[in-house]
């Protein structure tokens, strides 16, 4: 009997089209890859510049260097906190973390693979008023997790425009 449920269950797993997701692929021409970010102590930089570099993407050597290397432009990155409701006093309760960036590849020629993008996250998040230790926090948690979530959707837009070249 064991041993049909495990048949059974693994024919229903393998008709369900669940498979995992194939590893980030750069484009074989593309060369090292530079991050560059307006703002040099960006997490959102070393969080894609560790990623390209475990997809294989080399630094360069030199980093003044800017012929043959890709760049991976990071043009600017914009947080924002908007009340969404307001309690019997008018204090704000409830917010709204938003993360926008906008960004661009460009290989060694200067020539575009990834066109300038923009991408934005937001989280909501409550925040009462009369636990200002818990907001900062959690606040931190939102924002922590929202850097992660776009340095995986960078990569996730370079990956399709990889894919399709």
């Amino acid at each position: 009997m064991k041993k049909l449920i495990i048949v059974a269950l693994v024919a229903l797993l393998a008709g369900c089209g669940f498979h995992l997701r194939n590893a980030l692929t750069l484009p074989d021409d593309i060369g090292p890859v530079r991050v560059v970010s307006p703002d040099p102590y960006s997490p959102l930089a070393e969080s894609l510049a560790q990623a390209l570099a475990r997809a294989g993407a080399s630094a360069p050597a030199d980093p003044t260097a800017t012929e043959g290397v890709a760049t991976l432009e990071i043009i600017s990155e914009r947080w924002g906190d908007t009340p969404l409701s307001l309690d019997e006093l008018g204090r704000a309760q409830e917010f709204s973390l938003r993360y926008a960036t906008v960004f661009a590849l460009r290989d060694g020629n200067g020539k575009d693979v990834v066109p300038q993008q923009v991408i934005e996250l937001s989280r909501d998040y409550i925040a009462p008023a009369a636990d200002s230790r818990g907001k900062a926090s959690e606040r931190e948690l939102l924002s922590r997790e929202l850097r992660r979530d776009m340095s995986a959707a960078i990569l996730r837009r370079i990956d399709a425009a990889s894919r399709l070249r």
